[in-house]
C-alpha cells in the first residue's frame, strides 16, 4: 500500500524546457513549504520565461549548470541539503537524434548516471524521479487493444528513445544494487503553452498562424496519443506524494489521434483548407505507427485525465497567438525535417530557403506498403495474380508473413484499421483490393496469457468481436480470409492421453477452458466454422530459427529456472508460414491442425538446446502442481493430430526433424 511521502528540498533538471516548467511552477504555487531548486543549462529548447510564474517566491532557486558536471550536482546537493530530484533534462527531439545521436547519449545517459552517482555519494536522497518516454516500449501492434503496461519488454527504435531506455537501465541498476529510491514514469505525449515549436503540435500553430503549410512526414496515419501539459504536471504532483519506490508509472490517455486528424483539427480552428494547406514530406527513418499505454496503474493513485482535446488545444492556440515571439526566430525549426540544424557538417537552415529544403510526396504515400514495379517495357504485362492484406503488422507472425511475401513477389500491404470498427476494415479492403485477407492479429497477453484473465472485456473485443468482423467483411466482399488461431484449446484426456500418438483432430471439440485466452480462441473458433470464406489455421507453441525473439517458445524456455516436461505438439514457423501462403493460393478452406506431426518435450527441445547451442547449459524441471503455484491460469498441454496438412504437404517434417533442420542446424555453435 503507497503511503504519502512529503519532499523538504528538490532538485528539478531541466526545469526551463517544456513539461518540467509546468510541474515547477505547480509544485511552487501549491506547495510553499517546499525548496524547490532547478538546475538547467538553457539549451535551445528551454527558456527562463516558462518559469516566471514562480521567479518571485520564497521557495523558488533557479541555477544555471550541466547535469554532466558532476562537481556542480554534489555541490547543489549537498549546499541546498537536496532530499528529492525529479529528473527531466534530456535531448527530446527524436528527429535530432538521427542527425546528432552522440549528444543524446551524452546528454541523457551520461548526464543520468552523474546524477545517480552523486546521490550514491551524499546518501541523502530520499526519491529519485526519473522521467522517461513511452518511446522506449517501442512500436505498439496496430490491432492491439490493450496500451503497454509498466512491465512490458523494452524494444526502442530510434537514436532517442535507446538512449532514454539505456538511463531507464542505469536507473533501475542504481536501485537494486544500492537501494537508491527510484521511481520511473513513461509518458506519452504532451501540448501545451511554453512548447518549443520543434514538436508537431506547436509547429502547426506557428505554421498556420504565418499562414503557411502544414508538413507531415509519410501518409499521417501514425497513431498519437496527446496529454494536456497540466494535467501531466498534476500527474508528477501525484507521482511525488504518492508513488511507490522501485515501480514505474505509465502516464498516458487511451485517446488515440492519427497526426492527419490532429493537422485537420488545428486547420479546422484557424479556417484553413486541410487539402491545400496540408502538405506530405518524405518520412523519418522507422516513424513508430502507435505507442499506445496502459494507464491504469497510475490511475490506482489517484489521477485521471481532466482537459479534453477541444479544450487544450484552444488553450494552447490562444497562448501561442497571444505569445508569438515567446521563442523568438523559430524559422529553423519550423522546417519539414529540423534536425538538419543538428547534424555536424550538414546545411544550416535558417528558413529563408525553405521550399528548397522541403521534399514533397503524394497524398498516397505508405511507408508499409511493399512497391511491386511494374516495368514500362515488359515482355509479359500481365499484373500479379495475388495481393495480400496483412492484420498484426508489428506482431511476430504478422511481420513474417510480410517478409514472406517480399521473398516470394506478392504484392502485399498490411491493414490500417481496427479489428473492432468495420467501418476501417471496409476501407482497407477498398483501398488495397486484395486478393486474400491474412489474420495474424489478436490478444495473447503480455507478458503471458495471464494478462487476459483480468482484461476479459478486451481479450472478447480482440479475439471474439474483432476476428468475427473481419471474417464478415471479407465474406460480404468474397474475400478469402487465412485466419492464425491456436491450438491451446485441448488438453490430454482420456480418449487422449499423454505418450499414446493419439492427437485431436479438426473435428474435434475444444476440452480446455483453463484459461480465458483459450476460451474466447475455442468460443471464436466455433463461430467461424459458419464463414465458407474462412481458413482458420491451429498454430501451437511457435518455434523459429531466431533464438533472440522473446516470443520464439525455445528463447522462453531456455530463459526459465525451472520447465515442466510435457510433450507436445508445436509449430515451426520456418517451415509452416511457407506453407500458409501456399494454402492461401490453393483457397484451401475450414479448420487444418497447423503443427508438425508428432511431439516433442521440453526436455527433449533443451537437450537439443544443449547440444547444437550452449553444452553449458543447465535447467530444472518442476511439475504442474508446482507451476500451478507462480501462474494464473493453467496452460494447455496436447497432442494434435497433423495428417489432414500432412497429407495436403507431403514434404512436411516431423516436428524434431524440422527443429533440427530449420532451427538448431542454422543455429549450431562450434
Amino acid at each position: 500500500m503507497a503511503t504519502t511521502y512529503t519532499p523538504k528540498n528538490i532538485l528539478i533538471t531541466g526545469a526551463a524546457g517544456f513539461i518540467a516548467s509546468h510541474v515547477c511552477n505547480r509544485l511552487i504555487r501549491n506547495y510553499p513549504d517546499y525548496k524547490i531548486v532547478v538546475l538547467d543549462k538553457l539549451d535551445y529548447c528551454s527558456n527562463l520565461k516558462n518559469l516566471l510564474p514562480s521567479k518571485a517566491s520564497a521557495n523558488f532557486k533557479f541555477v544555471k549548470g550541466d547535469i554532466g558536471s558532476a562537481d556542480l550536482v554534489n555541490f547543489l546537493l549537498i549546499t541546498e541539503s537536496i532530499d528529492t530530484i525529479m529528473h527531466f533534462a534530456a535531448q527530446t527531439h527524436v528527429d535530432n537524434s538521427f542527425g546528432n545521436s552522440f549528444e543524446f547519449t551524452k546528454n541523457n545517459i551520461y548526464g543520468t548516471h552523474v546524477l545517480l552517482e552523486a546521490c550514491k555519494v551524499t546518501g541523502q536522497i530520499r526519491r529519485f524521479i526519473h522521467v522517461s518516454t513511452d518511446e522506449v516500449y517501442g512500436e505498439t501492434d496496430e490491432d492491439a487493444v490493450v496500451g503497454n503496461h509498466e512491465a512490458s519488454q523494452l524494444l526502442p527504435t530510434n537514436p532517442y528513445s535507446a538512449t532514454k531506455a539505456g538511463a531507464e537501465m542505469l536507473v533501475m541498476a542504481y536501485g537494486r544494487s544500492y537501494g537508491l529510491p527510484v521511481i520511473t514514469t513513461r509518458g506519452n505525449n504532451v501540448y501545451g503553452p511554453n512548447q518549443f515549436p520543434e514538436k508537431l503540435i506547436p509547429k502547426f500553430i506557428l505554421l498556420a498562424m504565418r499562414g503557411l503549410p502544414l508538413p507531415i512526414h509519410g501518409d499521417g496515419s501514425n497513431v498519437r496519443s496527446y496529454l494536456y501539459c497540466e494535467d501531466v504536471a498534476e500527474a508528477f504532483e501525484v507521482i511525488l506524494h504518492k508513488g511507490e519506490v522501485g515501480h514505474v508509472y505509465n502516464i498516458g490517455t487511451k485517446k488515440e489521434r492519427r497526426v492527419i486528424d490532429v493537422a485537420k483539427d488545428i486547420c479546422k480552428l484557424f479556417s484553413m483548407d486541410p487539402e491545400s494547406s496540408i502538405k506530405f514530406v518524405e518520412n523519418r527513418p522507422f516513424n513508430d505507427q502507435r505507442y499506445f499505454l496502459d494507464d491504469e496503474k497510475l490511475k490506482i493513485l489517484g489521477w485521471s485525465e481532466r482537459t479534453t482535446w477541444q479544450e487544450g488545444l484552444r488553450k494552447t492556440i490562444e497562448w501561442y497567438t497571444q505569445n508569438p515571439e515567446w521563442w523568438g526566430d523559430v524559422s529553423g525549426a519550423l522546417l519539414p525535417h529540423p534536425r538538419m540544424l543538428m547534424m555536424p557538417g550538414g546545411r544550416h537552415f535558417d528558413g529563408s530557403d525553405e521550399s528548397k529544403s522541403t521534399s514533397y510526396v503524394s497524398n498516397n504515400s505508405n511507408q508499409t506498403r511493399m512497391v511491386v514495379p511494374t516495368p514500362k517495357a515488359c515482355s509479359s504485362p500481365r499484373k500479379p495474380s495475388l495481393k495480400f492484406l496483412i492484420y498484426g503488422r508489428t506482431g511476430w507472425i504478422g511481420g513474417l508473413l510480410g517478409k514472406l511475401c517480399e521473398k516470394q513477389g506478392i504484392a502485399y500491404e498490411y491493414g490500417k484499421g481496427r479489428l473492432e470498427d468495420r467501418s476501417s476494415l471496409i476501407a482497407d479492403i477498398q483501398s488495397v483490393k486484395p486478393t486474400h485477407v491474412l489474420n495474424a492479429a489478436g490478444v495473447t497477453g503480455r507478458p503471458n496469457v495471464d494478462w487476459c484473465e483480468s482484461h476479459k472485456t478486451e481479450t472478447i473485443r480482440a479475439n471474439v468481436a474483432g476476428t468475427l468482423t473481419l471474417a464478415d467483411v471479407t465474406r460480404e466482399h468474397g474475400i478469402l480470409m487465412l485466419n492464425f488461431a491456436t491450438g491451446c484449446i485441448f488438453e490430454y484426456d482420456a480418449g487422449h492421453p499423454e505418450h499414446s500418438g493419439i492427437g485431436f483432430k479438426e473435428e474435434d471439440k475444444p476440452n480446455f477452458i483453463g484459461s480465458f485466452y483459450s476460451k474466447t480462441k475455442a468460443m471464436v473458433e466455433e463461430l467461424l466454422k459458419e464463414y465458407d470464406n474462412v481458413c482458420t489455421l491451429r498454430v501451437r507453441m511457435p518455434i523459429s530459427s531466431d533464438l533472440n525473439n522473446p516470443r520464439n517458445f525455445i528463447t522462453k524456455i531456455s530463459r526459465y529456472n525451472k520447465v515442466v516436461n510435457i510433450p507436445n505438439s508445436m509449430t515451426v514457423l520456418d517451415e509452416l508460414l511457407p506453407i500458409a501462403i501456399e494454402m492461401a493460393k490453393r483457397n484451401l478452406r475450414g479448420i487444418w491442425n497447423f503443427t508438425n506431426p508428432g511431439v516433442v518435450s521440453h526436455n527433449e527441445i533443451l537437450e537439443m538446446y544443449k547440444a547444437y547451442i550452449n553444452p553449458e547449459f543447465k535447467w530444472a524441471n518442476f511439475t504442474l502442481e508446482e507451476q500451478a503455484k507462480v501462474i494464473v491460469a493453467p496452460r494447455s498441454n496436447n497432442e494434435m493430430d497433423a495428417s489432414k496438412l500432412k497429407n495436403e504437404f507431403p514434404e512436411l517434417l516431423s516436428i524434431k526433424e524440422s527443429l533440427v533442420k530449420y532451427v538448431f542446424e542454422p543455429n549450431k555453435r562450434t
